[in-house]
């Protein structure tokens, strides 16, 4: 859309004034999908927006967002910029206790929830802050969207959606050209949204980024994939994921084209079904759930079916990405795909709720060749763009034509890449972060004198420009060479954990190696894919515990980590890196209980330390080793799990350089 708006809120304006009747949001509620028009979010926006500020709510303050993907929350975001207030979206799953640090973090009064739950935290967290510090800022006012389960509360500062909307209309009435007037002061450095990053290596730090910044990032992904009004999204990833806010809110709004919000996190297969979006965006675990799936229902499906299945996928690996990018096929493998898609392809990908996809994205993390393959195999148009929560998401896209598997793309527009003598990559453009909230030490961290943000992550440019992470530098390390010493083959885990969570029967890896002789691997199955595994070949468990241990499962998960090895061993340059030894750990890694991020990264450095002894174990020639963890309960409980985990040894494979 062509506008000379400047700001968030004065671009849902324009679309408002263009546009009004057109589809904006969409929202499954009670089984019904409900619309809101241009004209309508921009009125309910207004009305948040003038309920605030009756609140006391004003210009630099900011407002908590804590919830689902709600077209209301969603609202709640563009309102408080429309006041030049800074919205700031918490991660749902977060518990109190993590929540207090980032509402004291960002001096935060205001408050915006989705329903009982997230009020409860809510209402937990300002108890909290009220025993820390006695009498200093905490939570003011808390705004509810859903009212279910709240109607006898009676807490001071609460009220719902619909009250704050009345509070706004007669706050408009009484201000006439109060709103008009807030929205037309906004500036483009003006700060946005404030993003708190997953705290992989530390406390979180909140990201500032202006309106320019991702309103560039937002217009320049729009152009690049001809995105338009014409197009939907569905949106069910973390509204505190700075990729969620890039599509769901800068390109929502850049591009003019039509959210979708599920009914819920469990009914969101059904939901896209239902909407058949052209536009998608996940993050490898996503993918890699939805394969997950498909191999469960495929082995459960009668044998006629799981022949056509294998080699018609057969076909799909050997010709499929060059069909879905025209290249040259000869024409009887044409013909053959052609059959394929009507009797494969297509109903695989109407299972997927891809079937109208025109373009898919994925990002946060490193997705394995195989995985990506795959996708595009069956003609989803799946490709990788690189960014991080500093820089809008937003710093390298695979254009169409142009997609490589081993790399996330080339420069996106307006922005420049640079590799550091260390091999780190560095970043330069429109989007790159203002500041940390509050914290100018870190910022001078990671921004140097020449406006380059250093990523952190370690990577090498082609010939093309194209763009391949190995791993976060940090994480990048040697194995032990002549002498002993850290001088062998380069060991990058991430790499390596992602060929291993390809199998559907692996949900988890964590690789070790460096300063050590070889590799080895903690292991977690992914207790549906296996458990049905199991199931059908009669095998008797008792839970997770219990089916992580079972031999047959041990030796499943060796075939996996094997080919994986095999897969290394064609490989120049990580034929040294193959698995020598891994355990399947007893519990899942979780969040909760600090292994993963809430981006389900996985905090290696902590991992190491935690589960200190199962890595002796794995280096010290044991068979097994008993260890007992606490876990957390999702009510906050703990409780201990307790288990003999068996080590494992994998066949290791000579290079196949050395071989030929």
């Amino acid at each position: 859309m062509e506008t000379s708006a400047d700001t968030f809120p004065k671009l849902l304006l324009a679309h408002a004034g263009q546009r009004p009747d057109a589809p904006a949001v969409r929202e499954k509620d009670l089984g019904i999908w409900q619309t809101w028009t241009w004209a309508r979010a921009a009125t309910e926006v207004r009305e948040i927006a003038c309920g605030l500020a009756s609140l006391g709510f004003a210009p630099g303050q900011n407002l908590a967002i804590v919830g689902a993907n709600r077209p209301h929350l969603y609202f709640a975001v563009m309102a408080a910029q429309s006041l030049r207030g800074v919205p700031v979206p918490l991660y749902q799953d977060a518990v109190a206790a993590e929540m207090v640090f980032m509402l004291d973090d960002a001096a935060i009064e205001f408050a915006f929830a989705e329903d009982q739950e997230q009020v409860d935290k809510l209402l937990e967290c300002r108890d909290l802050q009220e025993e820390q510090h006695p009498g200093g800022q905490r939570i003011r006012h808390i705004v509810y969207d859903d009212p279910r389960g709240l109607r006898h509360y009676d807490h001071p500062g609460l009220l719902g959606y619909e009250q704050l909307r009345e509070l706004g209309r007669a706050f408009d009435a009484a201000h006439p050209g109060f709103y008009d007037q807030a929205v037309a002061g906004g500036r483009p450095d003006d700060v946005a949204v404030i993003l708190y990053t997953s705290g992989t290596t530390g406390r979180p730090k909140g990201v500032c980024q202006t309106h320019a910044s991702f309103m560039a990032a937002g217009r320049g992904g729009v152009a690049s994939d001809r995105l338009g009004p014409g197009d939907d999204i569905m949106s069910y990833l973390p509204m505190a994921w700075v990729g969620d806010h890039l599509f769901s809110v800068a390109q929502w709004l850049a591009g003019g084209f039509t959210l979708n919000c599920p009914e819920s996190a469990a009914t969101v297969m059904n939901d896209m079904r239902e909407i058949g979006p052209t536009y998608y965006f996940g993050p490898p675990r996503t993918f890699e759930g939805l394969l997950t799936a498909v191999s469960i229902r495929m082995e459960d499906a009668a044998a006629p079916k799981r022949w056509l299945y294998a080699k018609f996928m057969a076909l799909a690996r050997r010709v499929g990405s060059d069909i879905l990018v025209g290249k040259p096929v000869a024409a009887s493998d044409r013909l053959l795909y052609a059959l394929g898609n009507l009797l494969v392809y297509g109903p695989l990908r109407n299972v997927l709720g891809m079937s109208r996809i025109r373009v898919a994205y994925t990002a946060g993390a490193a997705i394995g060749p195989d995985l990506f393959r795959f996708y595009r195999s069956i003609g989803i148009n799946l490709k990788q763009f690189y960014g991080q929560t500093e820089t809008c998401a937003y710093v390298c896209l695979q254009r169409d034509h142009e997609v490589n598997l081993t790399s996330v793309g080339s420069a996106a527009p307006g922005m420049e890449l640079k590799i550091a003598d260390n091999g780190e990559v560095l970043v330069r453009g429109v989007s790159v972060l203002k500041e940390y909230y509050r914290r100018p030490d870190a910022t001078a961290e990671v921004l140097d004198a020449d406006g380059y943000f250093h990523t952190g992550d370690a990577g090498v440019i082609d010939h093309e420009g194209q763009l391949r992470i190995i791993d976060r530098a940090k994480d990048v390390g040697r194995l032990n060479g002549p002498g002993g010493t850290c001088n062998g083959a380069m060991f990058a885990p991430n790499y390596i954990e992602n060929k291993l969570k390809f199998f559907p029967q692996i949900k988890e890896a964590v690789c070790f190696g460096h300063g050590r002789d070889e590799v080895c691997a903690f292991i977690n199955i992914d207790y549906e894919a296996v458990g049905n595994w199991a199931e059908r070949r009669g095998l008797p468990y008792g839970g997770y515990v219990d089916l992580a241990g079972k031999a047959e499962v041990l030796q499943l998960v060796r075939e996996c980590v094997e080919q994986v090895n095999a897969d290394l061993a064609a490989e120049e340059g990580m034929e040294s890196t193959q698995v020598a030894r891994f355990l399947v750990l007893h519990k899942e890694l979780d969040p909760d209980d600090d292994e993963l991020t809430r981006t389900r990264k996985v905090r290696r450095g902590f991992i190491a330390d935690k589960y200190a002894v199962l890595v002796d174990a794995l280096y010290g020639g044991k068979a097994e080793q008993f260890i007992e963890t606490q876990v957390k309960f999702e009510d906050g409980r703990t409780g201990k799990v307790s288990a003999t985990l068996k080590i494992v040894q994998a066949k290791q494979f000579p290079p196949v350089r050395a071989a030929a």
